[in-house]
């Protein structure tokens, strides 16, 4: 007589999953990591193989590049990488020599951190590689989507943060 829960299994992982209550490829916070991470991987080959750096490292790199100075709490804030990240990222951006950090005197547990020339010119020389990257990655949306695609990309992130402390007070 065959075992009902091995026959249960196969047929399990034999059927075309239709009737699942959750398809993966249809659920939208999977989706959106797909896609994040798919633009994540085509866009760190520009900058992994021109300057040998990784995501955190170009995430540091770019938000310093945009506002000049800040705290490794603020880059992560603004980047939404965990502290440890951030502080790996700059350990090695320092190492390179591509930022600097000077102490905060009226906080000594934090730096202020800085780009260098030489990370100046990895921002300057970057951005317009990943300008045009965006540029192309955009072409599959018409133009006249294009504002409302942002409004909902901006609803979702909003969306996101809010929803993300409330899952968790259950816990």
């Amino acid at each position: 007589m065959p075992n009902n829960t091995a026959e249960a299994t196969a047929k399990a992982a034999t059927t075309s999953g239709e009737d699942a209550s959750l398809k993966l490829e249809e659920f939208l916070p999977y989706r959106l990591n797909v896609v994040a991470n798919l633009v994540s991987q085509a866009l760190s080959r520009v900058y992994a193989k021109r300057y040998g750096i990784g995501v955190p490292e170009w995430r540091v790199l770019v938000t310093l590049g945009q506002y000049g100075v800040m705290t490794g709490k603020q880059v992560g804030a603004h980047s939404h990488m965990h502290k440890t990240k951030v502080s790996r990222a700059v350990a090695m951006l320092e190492k390179r020599k591509l930022l600097v950090r000077r102490a905060n005197r009226a906080d000594l547990r934090e730096a202020f951190l800085s780009l260098t020339p030489g990370g100046r010119e990895i921002y300057e020389d970057l951005a317009p590689s990943a300008l045009k990257f965006a540029e192309q990655l955009m072409q599959v949306i018409d133009p006249a989507d294009r504002a409302a695609f942002d409004r909902a990309l901006t609803r979702l992130t909003d969306r996101a943060a809010m929803l993300a402390p409330e899952l968790f007070e259950d816990d």
